[in-house]
């Protein structure tokens, strides 16, 4: 079974490459095809077999022609921005160029689209062989809103690193966080996750635990940055200072590796996801803390109350530091609580680590490669006439 994997992919710096590297490496013998800006050249591993401009869509149809003669099945990452052509319309190009089954992973569903998104989503799912989400509320927005048939999506969880369960106390003197209660978010830093909440949250968690410190963790956007430098970070640092929280919001200016990232997560009392997006159907943050078995205060955006549901994390409604407050100060002050709560979320996050998650998806690639297979084989042979002229074999020795 060989699956080829078209994705944004490392050293770009974005929550979908990141995943897809780790997924490509949890199902076996893969090639990858790289989506990268047309007009960046990055230095990618020596597993990146072939490179798709962006905007180029010339490089979809060649792209898909190598892979039909090299492949069993091609694992699509699908959000609207990676993909070229309005809205990301060239997924539907080099789709429809594959004579393989595909495989669509969905990384963003609205809730409420565009017509165009609805229709481009819409036309995805029903040229694929199989669709994948990763919680509940992602499959029932495509049945509901999408008038997609419930039997044609996959329900496989977002995958995490394998990491044992360790108390906190043993890894904050290393990161210069000892004897602090620390409350943690990471990720590519940008506007719309909710940070300005957080920050505005703080004062009144430092005035019941004066020790608390909240770590933000990770660079700023790439797009970000091309186009604002950062006035974004910036901002946030002057929020926090007007507030008087100098000692009390750390920011870490870089990109982490999973290494030093999960060092860094495992130092965490409360993983803190407040995000403003309700219809968000998927978050690394997150289920990377679930897997660490931290403590989990989040808004209730769609992916949230389907991971923290049975007492797996607390929710919080979203646009009140008040109520953010609140429950960080509540699940600060009881150390029984939290533990449990982490000790849930990673009882759960078992069945997210990488190896159960890859044998999920090699199940789906194997089940459409075999319908593929079985529907190939009952189209009838075309008898070519004798005076006919036979067309030349390709590598495999199949006609062409």
């Amino acid at each position: 079974m060989r699956t080829a994997f078209v994705s944004t992919y490392p050293p770009r710096r974005c929550g979908i490459a990141t995943f897809s590297q780790a997924l490509g490496a949890a199902t076996g013998e893969r090639v990858v095809v790289a989506l990268q800006p047309t007009d960046q050249e990055l230095p990618f591993p020596f597993e990146v077999a072939h490179r798709i401009r962006r905007d180029e869509l010339a490089d979809y149809l060649k792209t898909a022609e190598t892979l039909n003669r090299r492949v069993d099945a091609v694992s699509i990452q699908h959000d609207f921005v990676t993909w070229g052509g309005e809205d990301g319309a060239y997924v539907l190009d080099f789709v429809g160029a594959l004579d393989v089954p595909a495989v669509a992973t969905l990384h963003a569903i609205p809730a409420s689209p565009t017509p165009n998104q609805r229709a481009i989503l819409a036309r995805l799912v029903d040229s694929v062989a199989a669709t994948v989400v990763m919680c509940r509320p992602a499959k029932a927005t495509l049945t509901t809103e999408y008038g997609i048939a419930a039997r044609r999506v996959e329900v496989i969880p977002h995958g995490v690193p394998e990491l044992p369960l360790v108390d906190s106390a043993t890894i904050k003197p290393s990161l210069g966080l000892a004897g602090r209660q620390v409350i943690m978010s990471f990720g590519l830093l940008g506007p719309n996750k909710g940070y300005e909440l957080a920050i505005d949250a703080m004062p009144a968690v430092v005035a019941e635990h004066p020790s608390a410190c909240f770590v933000m963790l990770g660079a700023t956007l790439p797009d970000l940055i091309r186009s604002d430098g950062e006035a974004y970070r910036q901002s946030l640092v002057g929020r926090a200072n007007a507030l008087g929280l100098g000692d009390h919001v750390r920011f870490v200016e870089r990109y982490l590796g999973r290494v030093e990232l999960t060092r860094w997560l495992e130092a965490a009392d409360v993983v803190l996801t407040p995000y403003p997006d309700l219809d968000r159907v998927v978050s690394g943050t997150l289920s990377y803390a679930m897997g660490a078995g931290r403590a989990i205060v989040s808004t209730p955006y769609a992916y949230a109350t389907d991971l923290l549901a049975d007492g797996r994390g607390i929710l919080v409604p979203p646009g009140l530091p008040t109520a953010l407050a609140t429950a960080l100060i509540e699940v600060l002050a009881d150390d029984d609580r939290r533990a449990e709560l982490g000790r849930r979320a990673y009882a759960h996050g078992r069945k997210m680590i990488w190896p159960a998650v890859g044998v999920e998806y090699r199940r789906v690639f194997e089940r459409v490669a075999a319908e593929a297979a079985v529907a190939r084989s009952s189209v009838p042979l075309r008898v070519a006439r004798p005076d006919a002229p036979r067309r030349r074999s390709d590598e495999y020795g199949t006609l062409t």
